[in-house]
């Protein structure tokens, strides 16, 4: 899921921050907007999720936070960011860069985590997207130059063929999307001198823009932009020489997303696995691999992520998280630039589970899935140590029945409830109240719990920094975080009841819910909970119904395994 959102549609996503922005203040200096997803929506008619309200409430019950560990399950943190360090998890039986595996756990200095896409040779930034990989491994299997070994194979895996014609289509409708995107931002990369030539020395308006008259298809292209760059009420107003920064600035944004895409995730040839994290990638089995660099070459999206859960005010920085009181969390690396593998992902369920966490944020996806069934098993592995997985719907503004994202909790789309009872799926809300559910997010009314924010949500990024992000991606930990809330103050909760109190709670709307087709659609029919979470109503619920005092599940213990004495030292 990552970066799916970030540059994917520079214009649209440009014009509908404009639309539904009312103010004209700039967004980076407007604390309303940045801390909106806290909001109460009973006192504000905002769809926040009511998060010092929570506080409140279950402080005056005379209750006392004892801090849960959240496994984020990502791009990778910053783990020194200065609104996250206070909130990092730091493992306490090992010493940090002796190059020991201290408390035997298979994993050498993993002192705030793990990086399962990492090795000696370094860090995968970019990697394939997995219906790439199921191409390239099935096409000469199931399209061989042989008619007949090839109807052999088709029917002898029925599964692994309905998967590769899957990908097959997704590949190739996106690696033609991915070079005309990659092309078409290029041409507008080199247009910009021209463009800004163009406004005259004017500020950056409406009216300067429509003075412009085109004579030429390329100049036609420039006013467009210009013109969709005039919505935006962070710019209008600015200099040619703040207009052509803000436009380099977008179009590097925009090809750092297709260029990946064009040049190496669509690319049947490319395979950085091997020489990096130098594993025996089909062997599900192995765990002992990777490194200690939490943080990766791109660790926007998992820093994003993490503020949401965890961040604290930091200086004048106004952002926190919603269990900035209650969460810790603990970085475990999985996705890469492109699509995260099935063998990552279980494993990092189990380190993370192993190592104490409670709560893991999952905000990946994609549509093929060849080791489902040991993501399955870990998934199973977590609801029998007692731990809450929370998981993104995804960002195709699709309904997941219809169209499946992995990892998912159906075996089935049709099987009538989910296989375990530990995982809340979360999709993304907005702050507009007439246009609820964000127009990219995934839904369907049994396979999507909750709704949460997920636009315009203001968080940490590398370097320090804050940006706003939009995606599922952002909704989840918001899910994440309200969690750590509810279990931080009252221990004894299992996951089936995090999930029944925040379904049970949510606070419902009948508006449109502006879905591809007109059938169910309402935003009180798109989830399981028919609206967004409220985590002071949740605490409540949870409170009144689950609560008993002195009481307090075990927190899963830490399970080392002892590797073999010449591996472990070999390790990096």
């Amino acid at each position: 899921m990552k970066k799916i959102l970030l540059a994917a549609s520079f214009m649209s996503g440009m014009v509908a921050f404009a639309q539904n922005t009312a103010e004209a203040l700039d967004p980076m200096k407007d604390r309303d907007l940045m801390t909106w997803y806290h909001k109460d929506f009973s006192s504000a008619n905002v769809y926040g999720v009511n998060t010092e309200n929570a506080y409140k409430y279950l402080e005056s019950k005379g209750l006392k936070a004892k801090p849960v560990i959240v496994g984020v399950l990502d791009s990778g943190v910053e783990v020194d960011h200065p609104g996250l360090v206070k909130n990092m998890w730091t493992n306490p039986n090992e010493i940090p860069n002796n190059g020991k595996d201290d408390d035997k756990n298979g994993y050498i200095d993993d002192i705030h985590g793990w990086n399962f896409i990492g090795g000696k040779n370094g860090d995968i930034d970019v990697d394939n997207m997995e219906v790439t990989r199921i191409v390239k491994k099935y096409q000469s299997v199931f399209e061989g130059p042989d008619s007949a070994v090839n109807k052999a194979n088709q029917a002898k895996m029925p599964e692994e063929f309905s998967m590769y014609m899957k990908s097959k289509e997704i590949f190739t409708k996106k690696s033609i999307e991915a070079k005309q995107g990659y092309e078409t931002y290029a041409r507008i990369q080199k247009m910009i001198p021209s463009m800004v030539a163009m406004l005259n020395g004017q500020n950056l308006s409406a009216e300067a823009v429509s003075s412009i008259k085109p004579s030429t298809q390329e100049q036609a292209m420039a006013v467009s932009v210009l013109s969709q760059v005039a919505m935006d009420p962070s710019v209008r107003g600015k200099s040619p020489s703040e207009v052509k920064t803000f436009l380099e600035a977008q179009m590097k944004e925009a090809l750092d997303y297709y260029g990946p895409q064009a040049t190496k995730q669509y690319n049947l040839e490319f395979d950085p696995r091997a020489q990096i994290v130098g594993d025996r990638y089909d062997d599900y089995s192995e765990k002992y691999y990777g490194n200690n660099n939490y943080e990766g070459p791109d660790a926007q999206h998992g820093t994003h992520v993490a503020g949401i859960i965890a961040g604290l005010p930091n200086g004048t920085e106004t952002q926190y998280g919603v269990g900035y009181k209650t969460a810790k969390i603990m970085t475990v690396r999985t996705v890469p630039n492109g699509d995260e593998r099935d063998k990552d992902v279980a494993n990092a369920i189990r380190y993370a589970v192993d190592n104490g966490a409670r709560i893991l944020n999952m905000s990946f996806g994609k549509p093929v899935s060849p080791g489902k069934n040991v993501v399955w098993d870990a998934f199973k592995y977590a609801q029998d140590k007692g731990v809450l997985l929370v998981k993104a719907a995804g960002n195709e503004n699709e309904d997941i029945a219809e169209n499946v994202y992995f990892p998912t909790n159906f075996k089935n789309a049709s099987d009538p409830k989910s296989f375990v009872d530990n995982m809340i799926v979360v999709g993304a809300s907005t702050n507009n109240n007439e246009f609820l559910r964000a127009g990219f997010s995934n839904y369907n009314q049994k396979m999507v719990d909750v709704f949460a924010p997920g636009e315009k949500i203001y968080s940490t990024v590398p370097d320090g920094k804050y940006e706003y992000l939009q995606g599922t991606s952002m909704a989840s930990p918001v899910v994440a975080g309200a969690a750590s809330v509810l279990l931080a103050y009252m221990p004894n909760l299992t996951p089936a009841q995090i999930i029944e109190a925040l379904v049970m709670t949510s606070n419902k709307s009948t508006v449109n819910a502006m879905l591809p087709s007109n059938t169910n659609n309402r935003f009180d029919v798109v989830s399981r909970a028919g609206g967004v979470i409220d985590v002071r109503k949740a605490a409540e619920y949870a409170f009144t119904n689950f609560y008993k005092a002195g009481t307090a599940t075990k927190a899963s213990p830490k399970q080392p395994v002892r590797k073999p004495a010449q591996k472990a030292k070999a390790r990096k």
